[in-house]
């Protein structure tokens, strides 16, 4: 997946991608939505919490009752998450 600026990206455009997605994009989608709350001030972090709540619904489809732990196991074994 190409680094954009997600927070920037529409959310209708974000919601239509995801689908097709493989579990590793969504993942490394997620991990960069993170990033960018964490980086945001506070008129920017609700724009980027919404896309994070479209993110964390997808991953929730794709495994369902397990919330985000597919996520953070995938956090603790990315060897780049790891420095």
């Amino acid at each position: 997946m190409p680094a954009t600026d997600l927070s920037a990206k529409p959310v209708e455009e974000i919601a239509s991608q995801l689908p097709a997605m493989s579990i590793e994009e969504v993942f490394a989608m997620m991990r960069q939505l993170e990033i960018a709350s964490e980086e945001a001030d506070v008129a920017g972090r609700d724009q980027v919490l919404s896309r994070i709540a479209l993110v964390e619904e997808e991953i929730e489809r794709r495994f369902p009752g397990q919330v985000l732990a597919p996520y953070r196991d995938w956090k603790k074994n990315d060897p780049l998450l790891q420095i």
